[in-house]
């Protein structure tokens, strides 16, 4: 068997996601998965705050916080684990 590249396994876990409903996870869970993709596609957070800035995206700037020690590559490999895990437990309801 071939094994899928991180990139692909990553895009399909993305696909995955996005047919998840909000009232299906809690906001912790949202916001981990929101923090493991902004730092899967984008990197390290750039702290640049506009004047538009909420309270709302001061708790995803703070879920991103978190886990930016992670590189890109270890955020896509446990946004793929958290998508999966969540899939299989729906799945099981």
């Amino acid at each position: 068997m071939i094994e899928k590249n991180l990139d692909t396994r990553f895009l399909e876990a993305v696909e995955i996601a996005s047919k998840m409903t909000q009232a299906e996870l809690p906001q912790d869970v949202q916001l981990r998965l929101y923090a493991f993709y902004k730092q899967a596609t984008f990197g390290t957070l750039d702290l640049k705050q506009t004047s538009t800035y909420h309270l709302r995206d001061a708790f995803k700037t703070n879920a991103w916080m978190q886990i930016s020690h992670l590189t890109p590559d270890e955020a896509k490999e446990q946004y793929i684990e958290m998508i999966h895990f969540l899939n299989k437990n729906s799945n099981q309801l």
